[in-house]
């Protein structure tokens, strides 16, 4: 009887696991991170220790770049990716638990936004959680207004401490025209249009 109940509990964790149900943490938190992620100013993050919940803690990044997790103090995290973090938490650990095991969970992704302005049904801040183009976040923001002048559209982006401004054309790209301009959004940029 108790080998039959056991059969019955694997095959409905198999179950679960195949319907996505049951899964690990580390997975979750890749799943609803870009591919490019860094830590920025103002996520949230949950670092997790396997077997001793003191020293896990839900953090935000502060506007210094650091963390503080209980034992562990302050963590200097801008630029890192979830996994670098993972390592250098467990680094840290080394010297007051034996074997740490952790792990670093996204919650929010407060520091990837961009920015849209001028003749646009909402303007705003929107998060940039995956790739986007220019004509997708216009999108997002309801379209043009009736005023807008779809012509003179631009893209402000700070690139290597310089700003500067990409041409786009919201019209010749509504028409499938001058594709190229089309391009690729980053974390901060500012959409124009006027």
């Amino acid at each position: 009887m108790l080998c039959f109940a056991a059969a019955l509990v694997a095959a409905g964790a198999i179950s679960l696991a195949a319907q996505g149900t049951i899964s690990d943490s580390h997975a979750i938190a890749e799943s609803h991170t870009p591919p490019d992620y860094v830590i920025g100013i103002g996520d949230v993050l949950q670092v997790v220790f396997w077997r001793d919940k003191d020293l896990s803690a839900e953090v935000m990044v502060r506007p210094d770049g650091k963390i503080t997790l209980p034992l562990l103090n302050e963590i200097e995290v801008i630029g890192m990716t979830p996994e670098q973090l993972r390592l250098a938490v467990i680094e840290r650990a080394n010297r007051f638990v034996d074997d740490p095991r952790a792990n670093v969970i996204v919650k929010e992704i407060n520091s990837r936004n961009v920015y849209i302005i001028g003749q646009v049904t909402k303007q705003g801040t929107y998060p940039l959680l995956g790739p986007t183009s220019v004509l997708q976040l216009i999108a997002t923001a309801g379209g043009v207004t009736e005023f807008a002048s779809g012509d003179y559209a631009f893209i402000l982006r700070n690139a290597a401490g310089r700003q500067m401004s990409i041409k786009f054309n919201y019209k010749s790209a509504l028409k499938g025209q001058r594709l190229a301009q089309i391009v690729e959004l980053k974390a901060g940029d500012t959409v124009v249009v006027p």
